[in-house]
């Protein structure tokens, strides 16, 4: 099974990718019907992270990732056997004992032919077996996972509307049309639940991002992987910001981020309106990959400054076919020369090899 989603991941089927939808500026996003399935487009992921504690201060860091890869191109005739899908359904699922200093991870793959895995049935609006996400209102969530032992039950709630991304409709990621994603957020989705580890359930609270996307194209050749950071500031603020590597080990241009205020109006900040410097890095034992887990972020039309950390060291999911850094951070800086912190998110991928089916070439229409 590993092998052959390898295989369609790195898109050895080019001549499929001309019936795909592509993302095209004008998308009139709708709510709740968008946080469902579009299965129109190649792939698509719903990103659930968040930073929880208990009552006692013992923290803790998630991930619950639901990935959709369609293998069959849109409009293609039913077929009477199970074994035939439309898509490829994967989640990744990742809890960081903050306290224990330890990270857990684990990684399901499904056909979905007997109905173990799927998209949009009734509220559920993704599941792999026991891992589901399901709908609690039109901007709330239920997250389930259980697996060796390690499990989350989460109800998340939406502070404030969604943010889309990007401009007009779309997140634009390289040069050339249908080069993007639609990709918009729930920025803070206060969490309440609990998690449970070593045979022990932990009440707990805090705060959950939610990143939506779905695409056929996105990357170019030459871009290589990006760094994704969201943070929740203590002000009542969110900062969503990704760079792209290049090749070359440059930024590029397709580079951006929001900024989410107190009132759920955002500010778009485009390459040239940041920076980004790595402080420190880690060598994962496993992988061989070096990752700069330590950053000095600034925004200069918001006077922001930020000193990036991790919470733990070593988040990596080592999950072939992808392999990438997903952790818990947390930063101190200051706005406005006020001082100020965060909790969030940050991911890095293309350090320990590309994103398979990331870089794929657009067939001409």
């Amino acid at each position: 099974m590993r092998v052959l989603i390898a295989i369609l991941l790195l898109g050895l089927c080019p001549a499929w990718a001309a019936d795909w939808s592509v993302a095209r500026p004008g998308w009139s996003y709708r709510f709740p019907a968008d946080h469902g399935n579009h299965p129109d487009f190649k792939t698509e992921w719903w990103y659930f992270t968040g930073n929880v504690a208990t009552a006692e201060g013992e923290k803790f860091g998630y991930q619950l990732t639901f990935f959709r890869q369609g293998v069959r191109r849109p409009g293609s005739a039913k077929m009477a056997s199970r074994f035939v899908v439309n898509d490829v359904k994967f989640a990744h699922f990742a809890v960081s004992d903050l306290a224990g200093s330890r990270f857990h991870h684990f990684q399901k793959f499904a056909r979905g032919a007997f109905g173990e895995a799927g998209f949009d049935e009734g509220d559920r609006i993704a599941w792999i077996n026991s891992w589901t996400c399901e709908r609690t209102g039109e901007n709330g969530f239920r997250l389930r996972a259980n697996e060796g032992g390690i499990a989350i039950d989460l109800e998340l709630a939406a502070a404030k509307p969604p943010v889309i991304q990007g401009r007009n409709g779309v997140s634009q990621k390289s040069e050339g049309e249908g080069r993007a994603s639609h990709y918009y957020s729930l920025s803070r989705l206060e969490t309440r639940g609990t998690i449970t580890l070593a045979g022990k359930t932990h009440q707990v609270a805090g705060t959950s991002w939610f990143d939506h996307e779905w695409a056929t194209n996105q990357l170019a050749a030459h871009q290589k992987g990006w760094d994704w950071f969201s943070l929740q500031l203590g002000d009542g603020t969110e900062l969503m910001l990704f760079q792209i590597r290049t090749d070359d080990g440059k930024q590029d241009p397709h580079s951006a981020g929001t900024f989410v205020f107190e009132d759920g109006t955002d500010l778009k900040i485009g390459q040239a309106g940041f920076s980004l410097e790595p402080l420190a890095w880690w060598r994962s034992p496993k992988t061989g990959a070096n990752y700069p887990i330590e950053w000095r972020l600034e925004i200069r039309a918001l006077d922001l400054e930020l000193t990036v950390t991790p919470s733990l060291k070593n988040q990596e999911l080592d999950a072939a076919p992808f392999t990438y850094w997903e952790g818990a951070i947390h930063a101190d800086g200051t706005r406005k020369g006020q001082p100020v912190s965060a909790v969030g998110y940050l991911e890095m991928t293309g350090y320990a090899g590309r994103i398979p089916g990331m870089n794929q070439v657009p067939e001409p229409e």
